[in-house]
């Protein structure tokens, strides 16, 4: 949990210096880091199963958020290359979106990675457990 606050931190921190926020698109990475962040916090505190789905949800979303960036810096590029060369074929348009370095293609799959080891973190974790008995409530049979 410790190397997913370092991550989610580190990369919002580069977000905000990129100025990754020129319109609504751009805002989402930062929206979604800012609710794991939000989730991550509920979950060292309380560690309940319901936390953990809600954590669990979170980090899903980032994953997607990460799939869906990748998608769309990829757009980008290709605008801006077909602009530049109408001729390319398939194959050099992608290569040249591949070795662009604004955007970076691959870049949003940080959020993916981070997602994935959110989940990974949470996975089997006792609390999820489904045969683990309610807790007491004082009452003996």
């Amino acid at each position: 949990m410790a190397l997913l606050a370092v991550g989610l931190i580190g990369l919002s921190t580069e977000l905000v210096f990129l100025e990754h926020y020129e319109d609504a698109w751009m805002l989402i990475p930062l929206a979604v880091i800012s609710t794991a962040l939000v989730a991550l916090a509920l979950v060292i505190m309380t560690a309940s199963a319901r936390s953990l789905r809600m954590f669990q949800v979170v980090m899903g979303l980032m994953l997607a958020s990460g799939l869906t960036g990748v998608f769309l810096h990829y757009q980008v590029g290709v605008e801006f290359q077909v602009d530049m060369d109408p001729t390319l074929s398939a194959g050099q348009l992608l290569w040249k979106v591949l070795h662009m370095k604004a955007p970076p293609m691959l870049a949003p799959g940080v959020m993916g990675q981070l997602g994935l080891l959110g989940l990974i973190a949470t996975y089997r974790h006792p609390a999820l457990r489904r045969d683990v008995p309610a807790t007491s409530t004082g009452v003996h049979s």
